[in-house]
């Protein structure tokens, strides 16, 4: 909004010059989210309290420690950080760029999933939600959309090609075939966050870095010239994705704050679902889906522990791990919460950082 109404000033007002770099709307963004989160976390947390009596249901069959520890924290604190990237976005974000509206998109549609299942779950004081099966398929009709979207917006033989890190040449073109691939990246990236989200700060961090990581990516990828010198696929329109990979960051410190151990909220799958939406397709739009398996590799570690543990489960009847996610798994070890979450988050920043030197080694 703010860029529609002051960039054409430019000319006539130098200050306004400054609405035009995507870097200062990133960090206007940033800090929007930021405001909102903390000015609205406590009466939103309040008004979740009263409508929730009993607070987010424990499930019994998960660590014990859980049924005493966090009975009654409320959930559905992923409404908290979708109004504050969508109030941020609207106020910063180019809004006549296709790729703002596709990642937007998305994460207001998977956060409303989320909400349905949450709201089921408190409704009914179970940790049973909306079916498994109906929340894929409409996960997998937003996703397929979204990404038909993007194919159109872009240029160069890009749409249905799949870029491969370390290369700077190779690309996998997988035509309409690619449609069925960005769903399932988007719904893989946006069901592994919400399988993270299990312990105080855990999910939230790690998808903050790879917000700024994306964010990264996004601007160099959408700007020719450093995209020429990197050697990597230019992608005219995704820097300003940059400006929601901020709303997100701001966004999540805010969360942050209150859900910091002891959690006062939970963001429950209202914000897990739009958060790993978000990432997904931002990976879809900037072309780096293979990239976010290395950056997003805890989410997809956390994923794979549960898959793994199924068909262990299903096939020996025995179970690899003492829990899954993993992340439960070393809690049934003795690690303290606090140990757990700090580790998971230096992996993620290791990972994130191995995840942007692809940017260089080509």
């Amino acid at each position: 909004m703010l860029y529609l109404l002051f960039a054409d000033l430019a000319d006539q007002v130098s200050f306004f010059n400054v609405f035009r770099y995507i870097t200062f709307r990133t960090g206007g963004a940033t800090m929007t989210a930021l405001l909102v989160a903390f000015l609205m976390g406590p009466a939103f947390i309040r008004w979740l309290k009263k409508k929730q009596k009993q607070g987010q249901p424990i499930r019994e069959d998960g660590p014990q420690s859980h049924i005493v520890a966090k009975a009654g924290t409320p959930t559905m604190g992923g409404g908290l950080i979708l109004m504050s990237i969508v109030v941020a976005t609207l106020l910063w974000a180019d809004l006549t760029n296709g790729y703002v509206w596709a990642v937007l998109g998305v994460t207001v549609g998977f956060g409303l999933v989320g909400f349905a299942d949450d709201y089921r779950k408190v409704t009914r004081a179970s940790h049973a939600g909306v079916s498994g099966r109906v929340r894929l398929a409409i996960e997998f009709g937003i996703a397929f959309v979204a990404v038909v979207f993007m194919m159109q917006l872009s240029t160069d033989g890009l749409g249905g090609a799949v870029a491969v890190p370390f290369f700077k040449d190779v690309l996998i073109q997988l035509g309409l075939f690619y449609i069925v691939f960005g769903g399932l990246v988007i719904v893989g990236a946006s069901n592994a966050v919400n399988l993270t989200d299990g312990l105080d700060g855990l999910a939230i961090v790690p998808v903050m870095i790879a917000a700024a990581s994306f964010g990264l990516i996004a601007y160099l990828i959408g700007n020719a010239v450093f995209s020429d010198y990197l050697q990597i696929h230019f992608v005219l329109g995704t820097g300003e994705l940059a400006i929601i990979c901020g709303a997100i960051i701001g966004a999540g410190l805010g969360f942050l704050w209150f859900n910091a151990p002891p959690a006062m909220v939970f963001m429950g799958d209202t914000g897990s679902l739009a958060l790993g939406g978000a990432i997904g397709s931002m990976a879809v739009a900037t072309k780096h889906e293979l990239v976010l398996v290395i950056i997003g590799g805890l989410f997809v570690v956390e994923a794979l522990s549960v898959i793994v543990q199924v068909a262990s489960f299903k096939l020996t009847g025995k179970r690899v791990f003492k829990m899954a996610p993993i992340h439960h798994h070393f809690e049934q070890l003795g690690w303290a919460e606090p140990t757990i979450v700090i580790r998971f988050w230096i992996v993620a920043i290791i990972l994130a950082m191995i995840g942007l030197s692809t940017l260089k080694l080509r």
